[in-house]
């Protein structure tokens, strides 16, 4: 399922949210220009599991926790940033008009971070890099599930040809939500372990975006069955 739009507005513009888009617009630039140091680039400023605890044993507390906001920015190609940013276009505006800028902020990085540290317990051995918004924008998906749960999001879903219809807010990513979680499980089965997805990352980003809403807007939470408001 890929969103189109949804059908809450905004009262004010959302800077930050735009902030972001335009940074990880510019850093992909930048990767794009770099040509065979790329790589090298990618393993450093990566996620990469084994290198955190690498860095901590070492005594590099510096070089084990800027990957973790470093990745967040990086992306493994077009598709992969248009996609996320796209999401993050949907999604993040609304969040961002309801938390502020200052909450809004506190709640994409540390989405980002905790999608990390969940990729991190999946597979702490792992010595792929973990590049991408993705883990950042599952948390702010996990807000807007508190905060919109009954909003209609107009749906792409591509089946024998390609179907658009409006769900609700809450069937969309509570579906997107257990697809990531029942991939990530058959990838620590083994079944799919050569999918290159950090669907943990997801999953634990999401999650954290879900709790820590109550935390920063408790009186904004709802159920998804709950009547918009």
């Amino acid at each position: 399922m890929f969103p189109l739009r949804d059908n809450i507005l905004s009262f004010s513009p959302p800077t930050l949210n735009y902030i972001f888009i335009l940074v990880n617009v510019l850093v992909f630039l930048l990767e794009l220009s770099m040509g065979r140091e790329l790589n090298e680039f990618i393993q450093i400023f990566g996620f990469v599991p084994r290198y955190f605890f690498l860095h901590l044993g070492h005594g590099n507390p510096a070089g084990a926790i800027i990957p973790v906001f470093t990745s967040m920015f990086l992306h493994g190609g077009w598709l992969h940033l248009i996609g996320n940013m796209w999401t993050l276009y949907i999604f993040g505006d609304n969040v961002e008009d309801t938390l502020g800028h200052g909450k809004y902020l506190i709640l994409y990085l540390a989405s980002g971070a905790a999608a990390c540290f969940a990729q991190l317990l999946s597979g702490p051995g792992s010595m792929i890099p973990m590049v991408g918004a993705s883990g950042a924008i599952a948390g702010v998906m996990g807000a807007y599930f508190c905060l919109f749960p009954n909003a209609r999001i107009l749906t792409l879903i591509p089946l024998l040809f390609f179907v658009i219809i409006e769900v609700p807010a809450y069937i969309f990513l509570g579906f997107w939500f257990l697809l990531q979680f029942f991939s990530g499980t058959f990838s620590i089965l083994g079944a799919r372990a050569d999918v290159g997805v950090a669907f943990w990352a997801h999953v634990g980003g999401f999650i954290f975006g879900y709790l820590f809403l109550h935390i920063l807007a408790p009186g904004r939470a709802k159920s998804p069955f709950q009547t918009q408001s």
